[in-house]
């Protein structure tokens, strides 16, 4: 009985939860020791800085005392002390800029580089974009979400821990400074402890609540705008990695209209994060002019009355300026903070999906394909049913057994999921039920009807996924040949756009170069000789029997000549819950390599020379 699969989490906190449970990981794996360092380093510094504020805090105090007592000698003495300690605080400052840039560079490394791994694996990357969720362009959530995802929480942390102890120590001194505030007739006053240190307070919650109220829904637009600028990046990287195929066509005028509407969503998304911002200038602009007038106008009437001095005035203004600061904490940093919790969420949203690919994909679960390695040198396929993620069927009850040097050739009506099939046998497709199992030790090759060619010189897309190193020149240069592409033997290691540069028909010879060169136990191909010309297939096909007698090959092609160079054909139907095998024909016996030479020649194609 059907059971759909485990729904993706919904955004919100459990994405920050997500998100935290991988990123603190740098703290407590193999770079520990740096990040430990590097933080404790962080706090020290916070702390002398704090304490060369206060003394700054203090020479205010002394320089108007100075100054309101006419005292040229102070005033010289506290020019002399200004300027060491001006000097202390800058070199402190430049420090602790280097301390908190090297953090967040590692961890974003640490990170970036988590993200990478976990998304490479299993074929994360690929199962991606057959599953519904929010996880679109992960390469943006991996390079600028992650960067700001890291860099941001370290700004945070020294930002709110410097205003907790700034917010102490100088509410201290406001406490001290400012003095209690009386209020009413000499006889009966109404006195107000701390009265500086409890307006402070008062005017911090004004200020942080009209934040709050004026820009709510700056993480929403965040998060908004930064999903419509990767899509339009995207958009741009699609219309460049295809720029043949669009100019062929001649579809100049529908890409630009496709990228004038990506564009107009980004200018929109735009217009409401400046609504957004024009609504947090409002509150920060007026905050940042009335908050030293504040302190003046409350200090005033003591200073008239002669209970405070011009200095201790000064002194008082500037500690109610850096309560202020630290207390609205939230009112200055509220934009970032927004920015930091959508690039969070939208790596959570990645890490989510990469879970849910792990949980639904992994051997055991519910939905799940089985890969057994065993003793046995047959491939087989064991009563398999392959499912879509939402576990609709396509594929139902295969049972096939394919022995070494054995090739066997797939064929059915579109739509009865071959291709689905050898994504499944290849470990790509993991929703299905069954077993799929493999010689212990037997390495397999999916060869697609687009073979990825990778950036770099042309000797590393011939050698891919090997180092260029792994290889000899001469292997190379006799497959480079063997394959029909000797005449690009003398541009192996020049540096060019090779993905655009080759033809299909080229690109499909690459990978045989590949094949050869790898030595695969086991084989898929799914169209991989759909540009090539006749005889080059058939060339090809040869060589690949020939060098490789003992791989087992699974193929699916439209073109009939290539049952000449299969043992087998499998034929499947469509059927109601899932497409059956309805066939299984013999077409050619093991051990006849000789004989696809003879049936293409007298199916008209040239007889190709031997060797």
């Amino acid at each position: 009985m059907y059971q759909p699969l485990p729904a993706i989490p919904p955004a919100g906190r459990p994405l920050i939860r997500r998100f935290w449970l991988s990123a603190r990981g740098f703290w407590s794996g193999d770079t520990r020791r740096i990040a430990w360092l590097l933080t404790l380093g962080l706090v020290a510094l916070i702390l002398i800085q704090i304490a060369l504020q206060y003394r700054l805090n203090i020479w205010s105090r002394d320089i108007f005392n100075a100054l309101e007592s006419k005292d040229s000698d102070a005033i010289w003495s506290q020019a002399l002390i200004f300027l060491p300690l001006v000097a202390a605080i800058v070199t402190l400052a430049i420090i602790a800029v280097y301390g908190r840039m090297t953090l967040q560079r590692k961890w974003r490394q640490w990170l970036t580089d988590t993200l990478i791994g976990k998304w490479l694996a299993n074929g994360r990357y690929y199962q991606l974009d057959l599953v519904t969720g929010d996880h679109q362009t992960p390469e943006g959530r991996i390079g600028e979400d992650a960067r700001n995802a890291t860099d941001a929480p370290v700004d945070f942390v020294v930002g709110i821990l410097g205003a907790a102890i700034s917010a102490v120590t100088f509410v201290g001194v406001l406490w001290v400074v400012g003095g209690d505030l009386k209020l009413g007739s000499p006889e009966s006053p109404f006195v107000i402890p701390g009265f500086l240190v409890i307006a402070a307070l008062i005017y911090a919650a004004i200020t942080s609540t009209a934040v709050v109220l004026v820009a709510s829904r700056f993480i929403a637009v965040n998060e908004q705008t930064n999903q419509a600028e990767a899509e339009f990046r995207y958009a741009l990287t699609r219309v460049r990695e295809n720029g043949e195929s669009i100019a062929l066509l001649g579809g100049e005028d529908e890409e630009r209209a496709g990228l004038r509407q990506s564009l107009a969503l980004v200018i929109l998304r735009w217009r409401s994060l400046c609504h957004q911002h024009m609504r947090y200038t409002l509150v920060s602009n007026t905050h940042s002019l009335v908050v030293p007038i504040v302190a003046l106008v409350l200090c005033a009437p003591k200073y008239v009355a002669g209970d405070m001095t011009l200095g201790e005035v000064m002194q008082a203004a500037a500690a109610f300026v850096q309560v202020q600061s630290a207390f609205n904490w939230l009112l200055d940093n509220y934009p970032r903070l927004a920015g930091w919790i959508a690039s969070a969420h939208r790596v959570g949203s990645l890490l989510v999906s990469i879970d849910y690919l792990d949980r639904t994909g992994m051997e055991g679960a519910s939905h799940a394909i089985t890969r057994i390695h065993q003793d046995s040198p047959d491939f087989q396929i064991q009563d398999l049913s392959v499912e879509l993620d939402n576990g609709t069927v396509v594929i139902n009850d295969a049972d096939v057994t394919i022995k070494p040097g054995e090739r066997v050739l797939l064929v059915g009506e579109s739509g009865t999921g071959k291709t689905t099939l050898t994504r499944a046998i290849a470990g790509l497709w993991p929703w299905g039920q069954g077993n799929i199992a493999i010689p212990t030790g037997a390495k397999m090759v999916l060869m697609p009807q687009r073979p990825y060619i990778p950036l770099g010189t042309l000797r590393r897309a011939a050698t891919y996924p090997l180092s260029p190193s792994d290889a000899s020149d001469a292997a190379v240069h006799e497959l480079m040949e063997t394959a029909g592409l000797g005449y690009l033997i003398g541009h192996l290691d020049e540096e060019a756009p090779w993905s655009r540069t080759l033809s299909g028909g080229e690109c499909q010879r690459l990978a045989f170069v590949r094949l050869m060169l790898h030595q695969p136990d086991i084989v898929v191909m799914d169209e991989a000789t759909s540009a090539l010309d006749p005889a080059s297939q058939e060339h090809l096909m040869r060589v690949l029997a020939e060098r490789l007698p003992n791989t087992a090959l699974v193929s699916i092609t439209h073109r009939p000549e290539l049952e000449a160079f299969h043992h087998r054909k499998l034929v499947f139907e469509r059927r109601p819950g899932g497409a059956r095998l309805v066939g299984d024909t013999v077409l050619l016996p093991p051990g006849t390599a000789f004989l696809p030479r003879i049936l293409a020649w007298l199916r008209g194609f040239p007889m190709p020379k031997a060797g």
